[in-house]
């Protein structure tokens, strides 16, 4: 059924469907409506949950490990900030292998304080042990924390999920959805089936001290499940695809990709604009295509490559920079092209929510194929 909704009214629909046991959050914006949508749906008897009011986005998560521990479907969302603070317990989430899902509406990180867009926060989580989606649109970002789920509980992946879409650019743009019906969602992702849990009468227990004997491994088991991640997304993207109409089996997604010589990579909601930058230039006789990223953990390395063997020259576009270095994007492309003849550059811009538009994508472009890059991007020289 289609549905004209806010981005955050789309996701708080969506997680509903998910049928959570257990929701905690703390408001924050640009992610206040998701969680209080849901509070609304609770209280209307919408949605059978325990929603536990914190004082924290510590408290939290905190909240939402105990629950995963104790055998409950979790669910919660932050931003920017309050991502940060709950920086300790992600690391806990992910080493107590809890397949909990958490929405980030992606906002700048301070300071200076910035209630704005970029990918900083999330970005600066890539090693906590989190899956990372990356929405295009808010149908994008309904769907994925569906499959986010699906994926998340599988006995062989285990894992908590980050399913990342831009603040305000999605979460208060009105968009038309496909909202799927309860049958459908309950046909697609089954009950939750802890594979552990805490329990009385068969006491175990989570995330206990591990002395250098025994750390190592722990840390390789999570790796190995990261990567059988891949798969996972594939079998239940494919699923997805055959029951909703919409394929998410690709890690990866390519517009006008086969003939290209130049591509643009990307993630989010950029990928819109660079489709339409695409178009225009197309028109123009320049043969670009775009490689839009949707899983960034695990990092599709063997899909980027194969899909890029025939380009000349990449254009990566970072709403994030690592500080010292690049865009963390970019660094991970370069890592997966290394020994390839493809000139890749790295293009950092929108911090803080600075608009990006057609012609700043055609701009880079230019660049790029004069191979002019690895720069800050729309750099305002008057201010330094």
């Amino acid at each position: 059924m289609k549905e004209i909704l806010e981005g955050s009214h789309a996701v708080a629909e969506a997680t509903r469907l998910c049928r959570p046991e257990v929701i905690a959050a703390y408001p924050i914006t640009p992610q206040t409506h998701i969680v209080e949508a849901l509070a609304q749906m609770v209280a209307d008897c919408r949605l059978q949950s325990e929603y536990i009011c914190v004082e924290s986005e510590f408290s939290a998560l905190s909240a939402c490990l105990g629950a995963s521990a104790a055998g409950s479907r979790t669910y919660s969302a932050t931003t920017s900030q309050g991502l940060a603070l709950m920086f300790e317990v992600c690391f806990n989430v992910a080493g107590m292998r809890l397949p909990i899902v958490m929405t980030i509406a992606n906002r700048a990180m301070s300071a200076p304080l910035s209630i704005w867009n970029d990918q900083q926060d999330s970005i600066a989580l890539r090693d906590s042990g989190w899956i990372q989606l990356y929405a295009e649109d808010n149908q994008e970002a309904l769907d994925l924390h569906i499959l986010a789920y699906r994926v998340c509980e599988d006995h062989d992946i285990l894992l908590p999920a980050f399913v990342c879409f831009d603040g305000f650019i999605l979460t208060h743009t009105y968009e038309p959805v496909d909202m799927p019906s309860q049958e459908e969602v309950d046909a697609y992702l089954p009950a939750f089936n802890p594979y552990q849990k805490l329990d009385a009468k068969d006491p175990i227990s989570f995330g206990m001290y591990a002395t250098p004997d025994y750390y190592l491994e722990f840390r390789y088991e999570n790796q190995r499940a990261m990567l059988r991640t891949k798969e996972a997304i594939r079998k239940y993207g494919a699923l997805f695809g055959e029951q909703f109409g919409r394929d998410y089996s690709g890690l990866i997604e390519g517009y006008k990709l086969e003939d290209a010589e130049t591509a643009i990579i990307a993630m989010g909601s950029i990928c819109g604009t660079v489709k339409d930058a695409i178009d225009e230039m197309r028109a123009d006789g320049k043969k670009v295509g775009l490689l839009k990223i949707r899983c960034y953990r695990p990092f599709p390395d063997e899909e980027i490559a194969s899909a890029l063997s025939h380009i000349k020259t990449v254009a990566v576009l970072d709403k994030n920079v690592s500080l010292g270095s690049k865009g963390a994007v970019a660094l991970e492309v370069k890592d997966a092209l290394y020994g390839s003849s493809i000139d890749v550059y790295d293009y950092i811009l929108g911090l803080g929510g600075r608009d990006i538009r057609k012609k700043d994508i055609k701009a880079i472009v230019d660049l790029a194929e004069k191979g002019s890059g690895d720069m800050f991007y729309g750099l305002r020289e008057e201010l330094l």
